[in-house]
């Protein structure tokens, strides 16, 4: 099993930022691929930003270049950076994870998932 806690949500102003974390714990390792992803009121569940554990990196076309993913294998922690945050990034976030290395890069059907952080943002 593995455990996942995002942190990090909140309140903010359009044009603002903010940092969402997520730690991991259990029987995750580098061996399994972790992203954030998103859901917002009325709309199916979307990949913001995913690794594979190994550096490979893919985020969704409407946050490059305003949103960072990062991963500490050691800390087992998942940070995502956003700025330029707009309406439009309002949703609830969850980090999830799965054993299978490619899936976060290609699916929302992961195995773990995280409890989710609101982030909404004001215009």
């Amino acid at each position: 099993q593995v455990q996942l806690v995002e942190s990090g949500g909140g309140s903010v102003q359009a044009g603002g930022s903010l940092t969402l974390s997520c730690e991991a714990s259990g029987d995750y390792n580098r061996d399994y691929c972790i992203g954030w992803f998103r859901q917002a009121p009325g709309k199916e569940r979307e990949r913001v930003a995913s690794s594979d554990g190994y550096g490979s990196v893919k985020y969704e076309d409407s946050v490059w270049g305003r949103f960072t993913i990062s991963l500490d294998n050691t800390k087992k922690t998942l940070t995502l950076q956003m700025h330029s945050l707009t309406p439009e990034d309002t949703a609830m976030y969850y980090c999830a994870a799965d054993p299978r290395s490619w899936r976060c890069h290609t699916t929302t059907d992961l195995t773990y998932w995280g409890q989710g952080t609101q982030v909404a943002v004001s215009s």
